[in-house]
């Protein structure tokens, strides 16, 4: 029987996929080192405890009702107050939106935007802008970034689509690879997109810039985070930001998530929203709105937080390395920021024990899963071509412990390799 046209031609999810040979592994016994998640342990990483009692205090209090559409005017008031004290960017009420994380904020950016036929521009690596761009039926302007660039896009691969796209789908720091817009490079971009707006006439389309910082809190070292309306306060017209606690937090259940943007794209995905019904809930609106005026304790969280997820990107960044040298194919970025680690394992065309050649970057996948134990994310899953040797690796969910057992999983399976 057939279905809508949407729903017969959807993409099936290579991380799903993964997942299911994942769990049935475990389900028979063997141990699998499980990077694949971009989600946290909460035995490892719990929320706040503050934040954790003003959600059961709020249950308490019955906040159990709608919250308002666009969201309860204190969480809209103290995430306003929060980002500003943060990250220099003053907003006003009309120009905020809640709702239950991320996701519904992001496709209503692009249905509030997008047309059939649109030009949406996304650079891949990166999450989901594949499907978005699917949903609203738009043109796919995918970019392919480079090692060389930490995978991260530049101005002078947009500017030969820009002409006529309507938007631009950028995340900082990045889904799947761990690093950042440096600031030179952001820049550029945003330059590009203030000139082509100015070029465009009145009754033509804007070109929009969606901005998805949220790792932003996680960067480690020296790096330092940017966004386009610090670096060039006239993209405040055109950038629609997405963020939340979800990461931030080690909260990716709780579900509240906000955009900032111009009041007339906000209204409108307010709008959208309402039909969905996808609001935060009521007792965690009220919660959140409570934490977030405590910056100590958010400030002490964070400190803590950050420092073990860096040390657990830096050892296996240091494991990799030292596979590395020993003359093993593979490599990795340093680690820049969020909860992942970008990393090469390069066996393609190279034969097994068994004496199978491994033909594709799915059977090197499938290889490392069954020797090595080690379950980690193909780039080709977040959209590059499919002969691409590089993944992402995820520690929201790993034990310390484990590392070093794992690296020596991963040596003994690539030794084994002619």
């Amino acid at each position: 029987m057939k279905l809508s046209y949407l729903s017969e031609t959807l993409i099936g999810s290579e991380i799903v996929k993964l997942g299911g040979e994942i769990r049935e592994k475990i389900r028979q016994g063997e141990h699998i080192y499980n990077f694949t998640v971009g989600d946290f342990d909460p035995a490892i990483f719990p929320i706040p405890k503050e934040l954790e009692d003003a959600i059961v205090e709020a249950y308490r209090k019955h906040f159990t009702n709608y919250p308002a559409a666009e969201g309860n005017l204190d969480l809209r008031e103290a995430i306003l107050s929060f980002t500003k004290d943060m990250e220099g960017l003053d907003y006003g009420t009309s120009e905020i939106l809640v709702a239950s994380g991320g996701r519904p904020l992001i496709y209503a950016v692009f249905r509030a935007i997008c047309d059939k036929g649109d030009k949406i521009i996304y650079p891949v690596p990166s999450w989901n802008n594949n499907h978005y761009t699917h949903f609203v039926g738009g043109e796919h302007v995918v970019i392919q970034t480079k090692a060389e660039n930490n995978f991260m896009p530049v101005a002078d691969e947009l500017r030969p689509h820009i002409k006529d796209a309507v938007l631009i789908s950028l995340c900082s720091p990045q889904n799947p690879t761990g690093t950042t817009f440096k600031k030179d490079a952001l820049a550029s971009i945003c330059d590009m997109v203030i000139e082509e707006n100015q070029r465009r006439g009145e009754g033509q389309k804007k070109l929009y810039v969606m901005y998805d910082q949220m790792y932003w809190h996680l960067t480690y070292g020296s790096i330092q985070h940017y966004n386009p309306v610090s670096l060039r306060p006239e993209m405040r017209n055109y950038t629609i930001f997405i963020d939340a606690i979800s990461k931030v937090f080690a909260a990716t259940g709780v579900r509240v998530g906000w955009s900032l943007g111009p009041a007339s794209v906000i209204s409108k995905m307010k709008a959208i929203l309402t039909h969905l019904g996808a609001w935060a809930p009521m007792a965690e609106q009220k919660a959140v709105a409570h934490y977030l005026h405590n910056r100590e304790g958010i400030k002490k969280y964070l400190s803590h937080f950050k420092k073990e997820i860096e040390e657990r990107l830096h050892s296996i960044y240091d494991g990799f390395s030292q596979l590395k040298k020993e003359g093993l194919p593979v490599d990795a970025i340093a680690p820049e920021a969020a909860i992942y680690l970008t990393i090469r394992i390069d066996l393609a065309g190279k034969k097994t024990p068994a004496g199978k050649i491994l033909e594709s970057q799915s059977e090197v996948t499938s290889y490392i899963l069954n020797e090595a134990g080690l379950a980690v994310v193909p780039f080709y899953a977040f959209g590059t071509d499919r002969s691409n040797p590089w993944y992402r690796l995820s520690v929201g969910t790993c034990r310390k412990d484990e590392i070093s057992q794992m690296i020596g999983k991963l040596r003994e399976a690539l030794k084994k390799i002619d």
